[in-house]
């Protein structure tokens, strides 16, 4: 049979290596470090069923069964008492085993463990915007709204914390001058990542667009009006998502899209349409970290005078002369010494 709230253990403890760090533990249960839940929390399967979590409305959850039925779920309160150190317990993505409440409605009692999770720090808690993706695709505009290299910066750092396949799309490149994006997409290029210029307008880049996004599980986000729903609903007219001009007056865009919702699209798997992000602050990230995260850094830090060099006032940096011979780019370099001083801005 499935545990009652009475079921849970009573006696707990706060444990871990500083408040970046610290986690629950439940005394006799192991902790799932993925969702911050015990492993205790098992279930009679005979009378619940597994799910995955298309998107979430403040109380509920929309749960999609194997057989493609969508149910309305609550949470059980259990998992909600248990899991103090996440804003959400259930995020898009989840597979979770829930309980039958009638023919359109459940309890969600348990949430598997996750992977493939992006994350940002909302006020000292973990926000999870998604988990169980494989790639993530980082959205800029070329023009209205203008490129936020700096916020690409951040996007990246944070997949390779998640061991998540970053894809940079940079859209609205009709507006511009495509020869102006050269030198920014050539810094990218040259690391190894993958830049997509694209335009809804002229159908450019559309077509390996679908094709990244084939059989995969991915995650798409940027800043509101970059055009995310507008490049799903060209990769896949049948989502008919709803799009939204910029703002002429302070050229940012509005929100279409609220809350995260998990988008199977026509060429298989599914993709997750993520809300606008204007700033992205680093989740479990420490400074003496960032510089691993960067790859055009990588090379450099290693040559360093100091084991302990942060690489942002030392004498005989290997980073900073690196920065003034031209080997490395400078915007990296100065996004990166945000990222030290963890500035939250992007």
């Amino acid at each position: 049979m499935g545990q009652n709230d009475n079921d849970a253990p009573q006696d707990e403890r706060i444990s871990g290596k500083g408040e970046l760090t610290r986690k629950r533990t439940v005394t006799g249960a192991a902790v799932d470090e993925s969702t911050g839940l015990p492993y205790l929390l098992d279930v009679d399967r005979t009378v619940c069923f597994p799910g995955k979590v298309l998107s979430v409305h403040g109380l509920t959850s929309v749960v999609q069964t194997s057989d493609g039925h969508l149910r309305n779920c609550a949470t059980r309160r259990l998992l909600k008492t248990l899991s103090t150190d996440l804003r959400q317990v259930i995020v898009a993505g989840d597979e979770v085993w829930f309980r039958p409440a009638n023919e359109n409605e459940g309890i969600i009692e348990r949430v598997e463990p996750r992977h493939g999770v992006l994350s940002r720090s909302s006020r000292g808690r973990q926000h999870i915007i998604v988990s169980n993706v494989d790639q993530l695709l980082i959205v800029g505009s070329a023009a209205e709204p203008g490129l936020k290299p700096n916020l690409i910066d951040r996007f990246l750092v944070s997949s390779h914390h998640s061991a998540l396949r970053p894809l940079i799309v940079i859209n609205k490149v009709d507006l511009i001058e495509p020869a102006d994006l050269q030198p920014l997409v050539g810094v990218y290029s040259q690391m190894g990542y993958e830049v997509v210029m694209t335009s809804v307008k002229t159908g450019a880049g559309i077509g390996r667009l679908q094709r990244a996004l084939a059989n995969k599980s991915s995650a798409i986000c940027g800043q509101s009006g970059v055009g995310k729903s507008s490049l799903l609903n060209a990769v896949d007219p049948s989502l008919q998502l709803r799009t939204a001009t910029v703002s002429e007056e302070n050229e940012k865009g509005r929100h279409t899209t609220t809350t995260a919702r998990l988008l199977p699209i026509a060429t298989g798997g599914y993709v997750v349409d993520t809300p606008g992000i204007r700033q992205f602050q680093l989740w479990d990230i420490i400074a003496e970290e960032v510089a691993g995260y960067f790859r055009d850094l990588r090379p450099y830090a290693s040559l360093c005078r100091f084991p302990n060099c942060t690489h942002t006032h030392e004498a005989n940096c290997a980073v900073k002369d690196a920065v003034a011979d031209g080997r490395l780019d400078a915007r990296r370099y100065e996004s990166y010494c945000d990222l030290y001083a963890g500035d939250p801005a992007a």
